[in-house]
This record gives structure tokens, sequence and C-alpha cells, in this order.
């Protein structure tokens, strides 16, 4: 026999092995999952994913928010409403076993799946496919397991590789899509196990309480429960390296030191609530001797908001082109996890509100709304909410009114007020509640623990 036959065959026999060797993988990690539902210790979250669609159900958001808890909810909600436990396919792709895993072996997954029921036929399967974007190639087959044998599949990713519209265009519009984030405040009473009655004097104290801790420690699922300071800045901490280097260094193949990354991160961090000058953070790094292109700083900008780890927020004004010049606001995706880069051991409690605040409004905005700051005529409003083509709302944000920034506060409302012809003008603080007359607008203050 021919020698390059001889070498072929045994590649052949290699191949045949390896395949065997990650089929039975597969096959552990079903069978694992499968016995261990319904899963335990869950805290049920304000997003609930569909299980009666015919969709393919995605879920992206910042790394470690809780999209994997997110499916397990789903899971236990369709064992409750009776799918027997054999009809689950849950498969975790974040995974070392599956490190060099190719497109090609996807289909062992459903051969997998079929050697052990062989009685179910795939059309009755739930597949659960969790950061399945770790392997390349993964979109077409999800798009051929759709189009040809399920119809109930549930995917997550993490936002380094799995964008929401870079998977929109890969599935050509298939995917019913969803975005989940660090918990909300009525989520971080749930987690905490607390249930106060607002309308009372203990529970109002009890919640306003709490808020102020939410503030300092955010809203990370597995931060909130840990037992000490300590493990939650540590826990943050290991979250916002791996965000440095797989979400952004990796990704995005970006060839420049990480401690220049990292410094260039944390002073954006720092700069929150205030509008941010790239050029003068390139002049800084220039100084200091570290080589970076003014362009590149742009470029990480964009990349931090595409994984949620910063939400832009541009200068309102009536000229596009004007638009595009004026430096922009970077709102950050978690209190807790500013703090615990930073090291910040002062109050900063004026910041996180309206960090907070902004991730209110954020989530409640609708596909075609938008959020800006104003600034004119020496006078600033934090949020201006924008529906459609017509401002809607404006906002402002202070931890308390003051006789030193009251008259402050107002003017940045009746000034944009004047300029975009919106009223509809609000006031959030801690905890302060009245409803103030001023130039003819109706302006009322209402304490963030409320919302």
């Amino acid at each position: 026999m021919p020698k390059f036959s001889l070498q072929k065959g045994k590649s052949y026999i290699c191949i045949k092995i390896m395949n065997m060797e990650l089929r039975r993988t597969f096959q552990s990690i079903i069978a694992s999952h499968q016995e261990e539902l319904p899963f335990n210790g869950l805290v049920a979250r304000n997003l609930s994913l569909p299980v009666s669609g015919e969709d393919i159900v995605t879920v992206t958001g910042i790394r470690r928010c809780g999209k994997s808890s997110l499916l397990r909810l789903t899971i236990n909600k369709l064992l409750s409403s009776g799918i027997p436990k054999e009809n689950i396919l849950y498969v975790e792709f974040d995974d070392e076993r599956f490190s060099s895993m190719q497109v090609s072996d996807f289909d062992d997954i459903l051969q997998a799946y079929r050697d052990m029921h062989p009685e179910k036929p795939l059309k009755d399967v739930y597949m659960f496919f969790d950061e399945i974007q770790l392997i390349k190639g993964w979109e077409l087959f999800v798009l051929r397991t759709y189009k040809n044998y399920c119809k109930h599949i549930f995917i997550t990713g993490s936002t380094a590789e799995m964008l929401s519209e870079e998977m929109a265009s890969a599935l050509r519009g298939w995917p019913d899509e969803y975005v989940e984030y660090p918990l909300d405040f009525k989520e971080y009473l749930r987690f905490r196990g607390l249930n106060p009655n607002p309308y009372t004097e203990d529970g109002a104290a009890i919640i306003k309480s709490a808020f102020k801790h939410y503030c300092n420690e955010g809203g990370y699922p597995k931060a909130v429960l840990a037992e000490t300071e300590s493990a939650r800045t540590k826990i943050l901490q290991s979250y916002f390296n791996t965000m440095i280097f797989r979400d952004l260094i990796e990704h995005y193949e970006i060839r420049t030191s990480p401690s220049i990354v990292r410094y260039f991160l944390k002073r954006v961090f720092e700069n929150l609530t205030k509008p941010t000058s790239v050029n003068n953070i390139y002049n800084e790094l220039k100084s200091a001797g570290m080589k970076v292109g003014k362009d590149s700083l742009y470029d990480w900008l964009d990349y931090a908001c595409n994984i949620y780890l910063l939400y832009k927020v541009p200068c309102y004004t009536k000229s596009v082109l004007k638009e595009t010049t004026l430096p922009s606001k970077y709102y950050i995706a978690d209190n807790g996890l500013r703090r615990a880069v930073l090291y910040t051991q002062s109050s900063d409690e004026g910041k996180e509100l309206e960090n907070i605040i902004f991730a209110f409004l954020h989530r409640s905005l609708g596909s075609d709304d938008k959020i800006f700051y104003f600034n004119e005529n020496a006078a600033e409003c934090d949020f201006l909410i924008q529906k459609g083509e017509n401002p809607h709302e404006l906002v402002q944000v202070c931890w308390e009114l003051t006789a030193e920034n009251r008259s402050r506060e107002i003017k940045g409302l009746t000034e944009a007020a004047r300029a975009t012809g919106c009223h509809n003008c609000q006031i959030i603080t801690y905890e302060q509640e009245e409803t103030i007359h001023q130039d003819g607008l109706t302006i009322s203050v209402v304490p963030a623990w409320r919302l």
C-alpha cells in the first residue's frame, strides 16, 4: 500500500476517535444536566423568556450578568408545564473540553442526543446553547437546526463574540432577541430576600437603606450574594480583567499593551457623568510615554459599548453635524464594577445615583427612543429622552436638592424646556419629594428608591 494512503487512513481513524470522544462528552453533559433538573437555588428575574413561540430566542448582555441563570429559569418553567426532562438538551460551551471544537463538530450534538433518546423526535426537543458563540461558525449550525429539525432553540452569548447586530445579520432576521442586565433595584431587593412594605415607616426605612447599599454594590448577581466586601471586590475585579483580555483585546485583536487599555477605561470610569474628552486622555497617555493612536481610543470606546460595559450618551443638538463633534458622556454597566476597578473608598453618591437613573431610563427605552444630555447657555440637563424625533422627557439627577444646587438644577430644566419645547420635567433625588413651579413649568421632585 502506498505510504500516502496509510497516512490518510491513520488520519481518518484519529478523526473518528476524536469525534467519538466529543460525542461522549456531549452525552455526559446532556445527561448530567438532565439528572440535575429542576435547577435549584435560582432567583427570578424581571425578564422571562417565551416558551410557546417558534423563534430562535437569543439573550445577550454584559458578561456574568445572569444570562445562564435565565436559561435555567426557562428550563424550570418548561418542566413545570409538563415537558419531560429528557426533552431538554442543554450544553454550555464555556468548557475547556470544547477549546478545539470546529464547526463541523456541531452535528455530534444532535447525534449524541439521538443516541441517548432515539424515541424522541428532535422537533419535540428544547435546545439550550449557552455561550455558543465561542465556537466559530455557530450561526450556520443554529440556522440549519432551526430550519430542518427543531423550532425550540435558546442561545446566549458573551457580547465579546455575539453582538446583537452581528447575530441578527448572521441569522437573517430569525431570532427573537432579548438583552439581560445586572440587577435593577427591585431585583436587588429580591436577591437580598427583602420584601418590605413601602407604605409603612419601617418598610420605607428598610428600602432607603437598601438603596444606598445598591448604589455602592451594584447589581452583579454573584457579587450581591457575596458575604464580604472583599469577596465582592475580588469577584468584580476578575470580571473586569476577563472583559479586558477576552472581550476586548482578544476579540478585537487589540495589539496595544493591556496596561494602556486598562488605564484608558479607568479614566473613562473616573469621568462618569461628565463629557469625556478623548483628546485629553490621549495627551495624558502621550505625556506618560504610552504609545497609542487617537483613533484607537475612539475604537476602544465603541468596543466597550458593544460589549455593554459602557453606554454612550451624546449631547443634544438639532444639528446632525454638530452632534458628531460634541463630546459624549459614558455611563457604566454597574456601579459596583466601577468601585472595584477604581478602588473607590469615599462617597460618590451623586455620580452613582445618576448612573443608576441612566440604567433605569435606558432599560425603558423603545426601539426608536434615544437618550441625550443637554448643555446650552451655561445650563445642563442630565437626560433628555427623545421618542421618535420628539423630545419627550427632561430629567435632572442629584443626591439632594440644597440651597447651593437648587437654582442650578432648575435652570438646567428650564433652559432645556425652552430649547426643546418639552415641558415634562422631573428631578430625581435620593429621598426628597415635592412639586416645583418655575417659569411656567411644573417640576416633579421624586425619590429614586420609589421608581
